[in-house]
């Protein structure tokens, strides 16, 4: 919040010698919070000023306590704490006509819960003036597209663009995994519209690992999985297992992806649709099953295939280790 009432209104320098009586037009500040009730509070100062609402008005109204700024672009007509949306529209008026949330924070304004946003950011297109602040990340891009943006509410990328930029600006290839996983986990978005927007993406370091990523997401990937750990496992010398092995419980019949029957090991592989809450019972059940019967049961999510593969390998081969294998190296 700006500690001036009126910083960065346009050099308005006069502030201090404000007449006591100022002409005031009451239907103008009716229609400023009328607007702002829209926009959960907050409402900038073009707007403010296209309504007729002058910089005295706006100084007036601070001073005495009825409203509040926002950076030196929005003014809040309450004085009470910001929801959220506030500071999301506070964000995109700081950024500027063209301003849009982006990556997890467009996400969040979509929907998107149980996800942390740092910093809210916010994109404007290749050469905009960018108004810099601590508060919010705002930058231009290159990427920038009308076309991109949802049509309604708080301006934002749609959420698949937003769930691949996410991934793209992301701390660490598991944060990225995270944000595309929650947002095809929640309905924000499918797993073929995020392929679709992959497409767009023609040089970032995370791009090979997003579409692998997305590859598992569609449900392709489970057969290659496999046949990605055969191959993993003859180059790190350990024996290599049956695949797809039938076995039968009281529940009926289903197949273990990886099976050492000499070893009594089993490595099931997840896919990210393993982590949702409508195959966790399921897994739950088979692999107590599994326990049951005498089988060590490990398991290997793709997601961990691609982004920490040799501590998962080292279990397994601890695994094998365990149940008597001699370290002779696989034929």
């Amino acid at each position: 919040m700006s500690a001036d009432p009126d910083a960065g209104a346009g050099g308005d320098d006069e502030a201090g010698s404000m007449p006591k009586h100022v002409a005031h037009d009451p239907s103008s500040i009716v229609k400023a919070v009328a607007l702002a009730g829209e926009q959960s509070g907050i409402i900038s100062r073009r707007q403010l000023y296209a309504l007729g609402v002058t910089r005295w008005q706006v100084v007036a109204n601070v001073r005495g306590r009825r409203w509040q700024t926002v950076g030196d672009q929005s003014v809040c007509v309450h004085e009470g704490p910001l929801a959220l949306e506030g500071h999301w529209w506070a964000a995109v008026f700081q950024g500027g006509p063209r301003a849009c949330l982006d990556g997890a924070a467009s996400l969040a304004a979509s929907g998107l819960e149980r996800f942390s946003v740092e910093r809210i950011r916010v994109s404007v297109p290749r050469g905009a003036k960018i108004r810099r602040t601590p508060t919010f990340d705002i930058r231009q891009t290159r990427r920038w597209s009308q076309a991109d943006l949802v049509p309604t509410g708080v301006p934002r990328t749609r959420p698949a663009v937003a769930a691949v930029r996410a991934a793209l600006w992301a701390r660490s290839d598991q944060q990225a995994a995270l944000v595309l996983s929650m947002a095809v986990q929640q309905g924000l978005v499918t797993p073929h519209q995020l392929g679709h927007e992959l497409l767009r993406i023609r040089r970032d370091r995370r791009r090979l690992l997003l579409h692998a990523l997305v590859n598992d997401l569609i449900g392709g990937a489970r057969s290659l999985g496999e046949l990605d750990v055969a191959g993993a496992l003859r180059d790190r010398g350990l024996p290599v297992p049956d695949r797809q092995v039938l076995r039968q419980d009281a529940r009926g019949r289903y197949f273990l992806d990886l099976y050492w029957a000499r070893w009594r090991l089993v490595v099931e592989i997840d896919g990210i649709h393993h982590a949702w809450a409508e195959n966790v019972v399921g897994d739950a059940l088979r692999q107590n099953s599994l326990a049951l019967q005498g089988d060590t049961v490990l398991r290997l999510p793709l997601l961990g295939l691609r982004l920490r593969p040799d501590e998962f390998f080292a279990q397994i081969e601890e695994g094998l280790r365990r149940a008597g294998f001699d370290g002779c190296r696989a034929a």
